[in-house]
């Protein structure tokens, strides 16, 4: 019963400082301005994933310390993705930022005096999953339901198979994931989650992740963020193999080709990734292990690969024709470099 009161306090607070951030940025404006990458057509309140860092706060004044390398990695990583979201910072900065980060995680987590090279790889590796994080942030309900999912899933798992972090660290995560849910998981979102909400969700759970591989003696416990591993990590390799500038916005995601050219219903999308990580979850913990995992990733590539085949042509013939005859923001190269990437782009059917 007193950890019930605990929790809906916890939940009234926590919903009252997001209803006043969404205010008070209404009042600084402080928006996410549609553009021609956007999946999303109207202006809204940007940053309203504050809240997963006021959450992990709040944890640390009753239950952790201020000093922790984890905290202080988050404090790093929330403040430069928050300034990035007010006004834009130079990306050069907000990587060295996020390895900071990574590497101050890593000596909360007690991973600093491994092998260089582990720590150089794993490194790489937190970094690259955390701005996958922030790269499948485009659509409502997204990051929030994902998120959930992922939490839901490593509580059970604390509770019942391998302890490896205080379980009211996870339930104080659950509860920010539920109020920004609240106004984000809707067909007219209230907020988003900004960078510096997809940033520290993503570092909160790759952090929880990282300690649970290390509990349980198997880096195969990342089947927890499987999905979001698989879809970002092909789509990086495929702007990779397009000669693609990294660091631009783009609609290449099967999740934006399932919102904007096949115009299902933003909630509907993200509900399929959700339900895909519950699955890989629930069957993960029912059978831990390499094999398990290995199928999953399988799994996952072949129904990505399958998807793009069938579906991927709706973007590039968006790209291509447009009825000015160029993209948005492009000069004569790009549009020259555009029309050759439809002849020889790699997933199936020619143009």
């Amino acid at each position: 019963m007193n950890n019930l009161v605990a929790c809906l306090a916890l939940f009234i607070v926590l919903f009252t400082v997001e209803y006043l951030y969404i205010v008070m940025a209404e009042k600084r404006m402080v928006f996410d301005i549609p553009h021609h990458q956007s999946s999303h057509t109207g202006v809204v309140v940007r940053g309203g994933g504050i809240i997963f860092y006021v959450a992990f706060l709040l944890w640390t004044l009753f239950h952790g310390s201020l000093l922790s390398g984890g905290f202080i990695g988050l404090t790093v990583l929330a403040a430069v993705s928050f300034l990035d979201d007010v006004n834009n910072v130079n990306p050069k900065i907000r990587l060295v930022c996020q390895f900071t980060a990574i590497l101050l995680m890593f000596y909360h987590s007690g991973l600093i005096s491994t092998s260089p090279h582990v720590i150089l790889l794993l490194s790489v590796a937190c970094v690259g999953l955390m701005n996958i994080y922030n790269f499948m942030d485009g659509i409502n309900g997204m990051t929030g339901g994902y998120s959930l999912v992922v939490a839901l899933a490593l509580l059970y798992v604390n509770e019942h198979q391998v302890a490896f972090t205080d379980s009211s660290l996870l339930v104080y995560v659950i509860l920010a994931l539920l109020v920004f849910n609240f106004f984000n998981f809707r067909s007219r979102a209230k907020c988003f989650a900004g960078d510096v909400g997809s940033m520290s969700i993503g570092f909160i759970l790759v952090y929880l992740v990282l300690r649970l591989a290390l509990r349980g003696e198997s880096m195969s416990w990342m089947a927890m963020l499987v999905v979001y591993a698989v879809d970002g990590g092909l789509t990086i390799l495929h702007r990779v193999l397009l000669h693609e500038n990294l660091m631009k916005p783009h609609k290449k995601h099967a999740y934006q080709i399932m919102a904007n050219e096949l115009k299902m219903p933003h909630l509907a999308v993200s509900g399929i990734y959700m339900a895909l990580q519950a699955v890989c979850c629930a069957w993960y913990i029912a059978s831990p292990g390499y094999l398990t995992f290995c199928l999953q990733v399988g799994l996952l590539v072949a129904a990505y690969l399958w998807f793009m085949k069938r579906y991927y042509h709706l973007h590039v013939k968006k790209d291509c024709h447009l009825s000015d005859g160029s993209r948005p923001e492009t000069g004569d190269h790009e549009r020259t470099y555009v029309i050759s990437l439809c002849r020889r782009w790699p997933f199936g059917k020619r143009l």
